[in-house]
């Protein structure tokens, strides 16, 4: 099966439910897949063939959503890059995968202008909002939306491409500084859409509400995950304006509603939510980093009878595990067993098996698993090695777990990200729970600066609740109470805000580059 075959189905059994509501209206699976059709028509016209990169830069949108199914249907290859993403950046990633397309919105003109001469491989553009098309200074063909796209024919082009071909590249941080692309096959990515769609039991009843950007792949899943079942996906631009999705969430009588910890904390803090609101959400899930105990507590508080799914991912296969909402209470710091059809265990630095209560690298396997870094067969090679069968590649983590007697995970950290201090190895993630655990901390992060005495200091950053009556001594005092003495805070900076990356996670690289500065 292959990744549009889910629109297809849903367009078949489905064609007058709505899909998808977005900024710019209804659309039922029919017109949805009729403007796939479209999509994929004009950029065949253009010349755009089967494993050909096309780069989609726009803000989650139905145009957005149209363009990656229409992008599949040629066998072409699809980018969902962030429209905040800087020039310089966006430049990298054309070149890198030397893509032949560019579909955007004239309000990121000035982040791709001029693309064309700094980009060879592409050959045009298309802008959702221009109506006819033009030829740009550098002689790369501009196309209309309206005038290349709506006057193309409804009939969906012949089917080329079987599902062991590339579907999206995604690119992510590299350790080297530069991004890196994610290899993700048809196989890939049906696999870990079925996997999920089976633990959270969704059906063609549920209404989804998702104000993660499509760019971020927790995002894109809400979407096709949302066809695939032929639910309904409400697709909002952003999570700047909460009371809005919190409004809509209630209206609109949405089932599911998937969330990041940023969103959480945001929500707790909001004013007026009552259990009583939320009477139609079944489940809500959280992923990107693991949801701090104390904010369990209030969400369940909340939210009473809704499902919580606490989970883990990594790009490189999209999920690993899950929690089963019944476990939240028993387990609040574990992020569960792995998804269905998907094995997990955790080696050493040998590479063996290690038993219950040892930490070491996760592994996973399955056919979810990534198909490799574009072009980067080094890096490939050390995250994917041999498996269990001859000729098998399993996915090495870089992330250090340990597994309870009954086959939970717990996350620990990232093998790069454990804090050795005075000999000691300290995880972040530890101390971040003892600082949410204050009800006037609302988010916090720590990190490893340099020490010249400790090798590396801990640095906490933390944003107070408005209001709070707090002091710096008064967290490192909580803290020492809570804590080993080698894992209190050496430093402890108070914020307004802490800075976030383009998925909404906290950004700690800008944080460890802050220093070990005192408040």
């Amino acid at each position: 099966m292959q990744v549009e075959e889910f629109l297809e189905q849903s367009a078949l059994r489905l064609p007058n439910k709505v899909a998808l509501a977005s900024q710019e209206g209804r659309f039922t699976f029919a017109e949805i897949d009729r403007l796939s059709n479209r999509v994929a028509n004009a950029l065949k016209k253009e010349g755009v063939r089967r494993g050909d990169r096309v780069a989609i830069f726009l803000d989650n949108s139905v145009e957005a959503v149209v363009s990656v199914f229409g992008v599949l249907r040629l066998g072409a290859v699809f980018l969902m890059v962030n429209p905040k993403t800087k020039g310089d950046k966006l430049t990298y990633i054309l070149n890198d995968c030397r893509a032949v397309s560019l579909i955007s919105h004239s309000k990121h003109g000035e982040i791709f202008s001029g693309i064309g001469a700094r980009v060879p491989s592409l050959r045009f553009l298309v802008l959702t909002d221009l109506a006819s098309s033009k030829e740009e200074t550098g002689c790369l063909k501009t196309l209309g939306w309206k005038e290349a796209v709506e006057s193309q024919s409804d009939l969906r082009p012949p089917k080329e491409g079987i599902d062991a071909d590339l579907a999206t590249i995604i690119y992510t941080s590299g350790s080297t500084g530069f991004p890196k692309g994610v290899m993700m096959t048809h196989l890939n990515m049906v696999t870990a859409a079925t996997s999920i769609t089976r633990y959270l039991e969704n059906t063609a009843e549920d209404i989804i509400l998702t104000a993660l950007p499509l760019s971020f792949d927790y995002g894109l899943y809400q979407v096709l995950m949302g066809i695939k079942v032929g639910a309904t996906v409400l697709l909002e631009r952003s999570y700047a304006y909460p009371q809005v999705i919190v409004e809509k969430l209630i209206r609109e009588k949405a089932t599911g509603f998937p969330i990041v910890p940023t969103m959480v904390a945001i929500l707790l803090q909001m004013k007026g939510l009552t259990p009583d609101r939320f009477t139609s959400l079944r489940y809500m899930t959280n992923t990107a980093a693991a949801l701090p105990p104390a904010h369990i507590t209030k969400l369940r508080e909340l939210f009473p009878k809704t499902k919580i799914y606490s989970m883990y991912g990594l790009t490189e296969c999209k999920r690993v595990s899950y929690l089963p909402p019944d476990q939240l209470e028993i387990r609040p710091t574990s992020v569960g067993k792995a998804i269905p059809n998907t094995e997990v265990y955790i080696v050493n630095e040998a590479g063996d098996r290690v038993g219950p209560g040892v930490i070491g690298e996760l592994v996973v396997r399955g056919y979810h698993v990534m198909r490799g870094y574009w072009e980067r067969p080094e890096e490939t090679n050390k995250a994917l090695r041999p498996g269990p069968i001859a000729g098998e590649k399993v996915l090495y983590s870089g992330d250090l777990f340990k597994m309870d007697e009954e086959g939970f995970l717990y996350f620990v950290g990232r093998k790069d990200d454990i804090i050795k201090t005075r000999g000691e190895k300290v995880s972040p993630k530890e101390v971040e729970a003892v600082l949410y655990a204050l009800p006037e901390i609302v988010e916090a992060a720590v990190v490893g600066v340099r020490d010249e005495i400790l090798g590396e200091a801990i640095k906490a950053v933390v944003v107070f609740a408005e209001g709070a009556r707090l002091t710096q001594q008064d967290v490192l005092r909580h803290c020492a109470r809570h804590l080993e003495d080698f894992m209190v805070p050496k430093f402890l900076e108070i914020r307004e805000a802490l800075p976030k990356t383009s998925t909404g996670k906290i950004s700690k690289r800008e944080l460890s580059a802050g220093g070990g500065e005192r408040d």
